[in-house]
């Protein structure tokens, strides 16, 4: 038997060698875990979501990449830390073959396979665009990643719409601080941010973002799928959602310390039988926040400890029971796992420091106080970064919390040098860049309406790290300085409103390159 065994891992250490050799991928030394903190909720029964920890390491700046690392496995079994850095589009995931992989153009798929970790590393992951798509999988962690934008009408699509789906089988999955973003509903070609179909179990959502959308998520596809459950949502936000808060279609849900604001339509949906156990959550600027709606068949709740900030409630009837005003449990709903709540009135402030990629992966103690993660103790696995994964510095910032205002704005600014664009500040690619024609110049970020930014972070492209000397950053629209320095990186200045923003080049040495020009509200 050993010959076959030594061609399968000379086959997988081959898959892994072309997909480094064409860019996007770097093998690092196995580690003793990856993802930072531990699996809470519902996450930790079943026999506990550890994802890649004790794998190989392996660094993906490309969704082919991603999939290149999960096909050059032994197995689909054999565990992996697979980080991610950059962006990820259509036009850099592509399907990869392999025994020990399920994969396909245009969503990042996490099919028939096991013991795995996505986390966001360095400056950051987005998936633009791109759905991540776990089916007849188990042991599974995504962390300190933003997913946006994924269509499922239109031009382009994945995932069915969704930013981040589960169906057939799944076991055990932990996502964590992330950044979940639509642009709109279903007639805008935008399904829900977090779905869980046809018998999937043991999940939990935690400390993560869900913004812009006409659905939050569902737990079940239809009144008879109804198989699926036990899952934890912990210190989220949901941010402009209309429905699905989440919808649950039987099984248990657990949700606290969650901060809804402008739930329009609906918020936590249970009915097929469903029980909901809602507590310690804070709901602002809401309407319908739980109950069960557009059915009859009922579901439950257990309601404790919520706090109704401006919540608004709509009558009864047939095809509608909300919970309110009064919030009165319809059941009881035992939780199997420790867990300590915040109490309700914090959870605003708590989760604004705490929730979403780009955060540093802080957490609550339970007791309204922000602490960072627990970081497992090295041993002899666990080596000192190497050269593949240095320690950031001033052209690596950590960024501040919360969406770069910078995608999908304007810019512009003073002359450019030859091959170089203003796109470049603000398309999320480090390895794209502006550079003004001389050694001083000036560049922009502009919206269409008024902007509220607290931070900028200035990333120098590869090769010119320190050429930026002296700056200035300016209130365009009232021509004031917000700051002034030496030196690219992270710049804060007190809360501002505006349409544009201008960073000044006033002194430099060699060529100044400016790969991203992020903007954050803070």
């Amino acid at each position: 038997m050993r010959q076959p065994v030594t061609r399968r891992l000379q086959a997988a250490l081959a898959t892994l060698a072309l997909a480094a050799a064409a860019g996007g991928i770097v093998l690092t030394a196995p580690e003793a875990s990856a993802a930072a903190g531990s699996a809470t909720g519902y996450a930790t029964q079943n026999g506990g979501t550890t994802g890649g920890a004790g794998g190989q390491t392996v660094r993906a700046t490309t969704g082919t990449a991603i999939h290149a690392a999960l096909c050059g496995r032994a197995a689909a079994g054999t565990p992996i830390v697979i980080e991610v850095e950059g962006t990820i589009n259509h036009g850099n995931t592509s399907k990869v073959s392999g025994s020990s992989c399920n994969t396909a153009d245009g969503v990042i798929e996490l099919k028939q396979i096991s013991n795995v970790t996505i986390v966001g590393v360095g400056g950051g992951a987005v998936f633009d665009q791109i759905g991540i798509h776990i089916r007849e999988s188990s042991n599974i962690i995504i962390q300190n990643v933003t997913v946006k934008n994924v269509k499922k009408s239109g031009s382009p699509t994945s995932n069915g719409g969704d930013a981040i789906g589960m169906e057939s089988g799944v076991r055990n999955v932990w996502v964590d601080h992330t950044t979940l973003e639509a642009s709109g509903g279903e007639s805008e070609g935008y399904d829900g941010l977090f779905d869980m179909k046809a018998d999937t179990r043991y999940v939990t959502l935690s400390y993560s973002i869900l913004r812009n959308s006409g659905r939050g998520g569902l737990v079940g596809s239809s009144e008879s799928d109804v198989s699926n459950g036990f899952v934890t949502y912990h210190h989220n936000l949901y941010e402009n959602i209309d429905s699905r808060a989440p919808l649950l279609r039987g099984g248990v849900g657990h949700m606290f310390n969650n901060h809804y604001v402008r739930i329009n339509s609906s918020g936590i949906n249970s009915r097929a039988g469903a029980r909901a156990k809602v507590e310690n959550n804070y709901f602002e600027d809401s309407k319908d926040v739980l109950g069960t709606f557009y059915t009859d068949a009922a579901g439950y709740w257990q309601a404790d400890g919520n706090t109704l900030d401006n919540v608004t409630w709509s009558s009864p009837g047939e095809d509608n029971n909300p919970a309110g005003p009064a919030m009165e449990s319809t059941t009881t709903v035992s939780i199997p796992y420790a867990y300590s709540a915040d109490a309700a009135g914090c959870v605003p402030d708590v989760v604004s420091r705490t929730a979403g990629a780009g955060k540093g992966l802080k957490v609550s103690d339970g007791n309204c106080t922000v602490q960072p993660p627990t970081e497992p103790t090295p041993g002899p696995t666990d080596p000192t970064p190497g050269p593949t994964d240095p320690t950031p510095g001033p052209t690596d910032p950590t960024p501040p919390g919360g969406t770069n205002l910078s995608i999908g704005a304007g810019s512009d600014g003073s002359s450019k040098a030859s091959g170089t664009s203003f796109g470049h500040l603000r398309d999320g690619d480090l390895t794209t860049y502006w550079s003004p024609a001389g050694s001083t110049g000036h560049a922009s970020i502009k919206w269409d309406s008024a902007t509220a930014v607290s931070s900028v972070v200035i990333r120098e492209a590869a090769g010119s790290a320190g050429a930026i000397g002296a700056w200035r950053l300016r209130d365009a629209d009232a021509g004031t300085v917000l700051a002034s320095g030496d030196g690219a990186g992270t710049i804060s200045f007190p809360r501002t409103t505006l349409r544009k923003i201008t960073f000044e080049i006033v002194g430099s040495t060699g060529s100044p390159r400016i790969a991203e020009f992020e903007t954050y509200a803070g």
